[in-house]
């Protein structure tokens, strides 16, 4: 797995706020094991435990609510990607929802991928689409745009928006849905060379966000598809419920999925015999387009002689509530939730003593002190939530923090009342229990989150 060292922005509007587990929305759904119908409708475990524990809830099918926990989750994702994206000169911009259905005609999408879009006329019978994604209207921004100037490339413009997909069969909840959360670029250059070397550096630029989520990833050559272009790579993490079936290749490290290059040999070094074959589900796509909807939409820009000429397209995708519940997928067990650390709701939870308990009268105030010290600590500068619901034992609220997939658990338990008082810490990814005083508990957690 590799290191975690991104610090996420803070998501705070005050330092004054005190996260409470008793004020947080987070309706738990207990799912029984022997109710066939309703479980036929959960078909991964991601699914089953975000449900259960109060991250998501079902809407519709294919269609979920993002309760605050996981809506904490999915902005520290954004704010990752932001910041990414800023690094390579990427825009945020926010195109319409409703696209008009004649540019899909234009570049012979709109037959291509048929059914699985959703389609609707206003009053006046014209028809538009709910975008699935955004080339042609990317393209005829730029088209309505006369004085583009060679001077003003490359240009790179990303949106992070819901999409949507008439799925005939949704499933595995947020992974296959109807309506998802993506991060969508588009890129325009003035000749392929250069439209080559924007993909490099997004390829690179998509590397570099899926090493600081922290969960081993597969790039492999993809399909170009009814996408068009002609280079494509797909991100994939490796899971037995993955649809697609990645090839790697032992001898030289070549991945390719399994659709675009067949089962045979190695599309790099040739060898036929020492080939491994792994699910993945698809979590980023990248896309060489160069003018497959540029020229159909007349997006053109003024070259260096004054001349118009058509502009060099890529587009590259993240699906971001599906990385959220993959990345569930991949790393949680059976019963308990397990978070890249980057994208836990909150890093740390405290549980204080239970109401009326021999701990409680010596321990009143430091589980408020014990949040302030540790919200003052950089890393943890807006993840720390205090589990107030103190009518609950120190035990079932523990079970209940691994459960939902807390990284560092903090008991304020039976040492508190020692001179100076010593904290229970769970480390759940170490599967460590350590018992430090206040300084040393600051370190420890310094020294893993900076």
């Amino acid at each position: 797995m590799w290191q975690q060292t991104f610090r996420v922005p803070n998501l705070s509007t005050s330092s004054n706020i005190i996260h409470r587990l008793s004020k947080i929305f987070q309706p738990k759904h207990v799912i029984p094991v022997n109710a066939q119908i309703k479980n036929k409708e959960i078909t991964s475990k991601s699914q089953r435990l975000m449900l259960e524990l109060g991250i998501i809830r079902q809407a519709s099918p294919g269609s979920f609510h993002f309760l605050p926990l996981g809506l904490r989750a999915l902005e520290k994702l954004i704010r990752l990607v932001d910041l990414e994206m800023s690094r390579i000169g990427a825009q945020k911009v926010m195109f319409p929802t409703l696209t008009n259905a004649k540019l899909w005609e234009s570049t012979g999408r709109l037959d291509d991928i048929g059914p699985e879009l959703f389609r609707l006329k206003d009053r006046h019978q014209h028809t538009y689409i709910l975008s699935p994604t955004h080339e042609e209207a990317a393209a005829e921004l730029l088209a309505s745009i006369s004085q583009i100037s060679y001077k003003d490339l490359p240009l790179r413009l990303y949106q992070t928006t819901s999409k949507y997909r008439d799925e005939m069969k949704p499933r595995f909840g947020l992974m296959r849905g109807r309506q998802f959360m993506m991060k969508d670029l588009y890129t325009f250059d003035t000749d392929l060379e250069t439209a080559q070397e924007t993909y490099n550096e997004v390829c690179e630029s998509y590397d570099n966000i899926f090493k600081k989520i922290g969960i081993n990833f597969v790039k492999a050559l993809g399909t170009c598809g009814a996408m068009g272009g002609s280079l494509s790579h797909e991100y994939h993490y490796r899971t037995d419920i993955g649809e697609d079936q990645l090839l790697r290749c032992l001898d030289c490290g070549y991945s390719a999925n399994v659709q675009h290059s067949g089962n045979e040999k190695c599309g790099n070094c040739g060898n036929s015999n020492n080939l491994q074959i792994n699910r993945g589900i698809e979590v980023g796509h990248t896309f060489l387009l160069g003018d497959k909807y540029s020229k159909p939409l007349k997006a053109f820009f003024l070259t260096q002689e004054n001349k118009p000429n058509v502009l060099q397209m890529g587009s590259y995708g993240l699906g971001l509530s599906r990385i959220i519940a993959a990345a569930v997928e991949v790393l949680s067990s059976e019963h308990e939730i397990r978070w890249p650390r980057i994208l836990a709701p909150y890093t740390v939870v405290i549980i204080p003593p239970k109401e009326g308990s021999k701990e409680e009268p010596h321990t009143l105030q430091i589980p408020e002190k014990l949040y302030s010290l540790l919200e003052s600590a950089h890393p943890l500068e807006d993840n720390v939530v205090l589990d107030d619901r103190k009518h609950m034992t120190i035990g079932k609220r523990l079970l209940d923090a691994r459960r939902v997939g807390y990284p560092y658990i903090i008991v304020i338990g039976t040492r508190a009342k020692e001179d100076p008082p010593i904290f229970e810490l769970n480390d759940i990814e170490e599967n460590k229990q350590l018992f430090l005083n206040e300084s040393d508990l600051l370190i420890y957690l310094n020294n893993k989150l900076k």
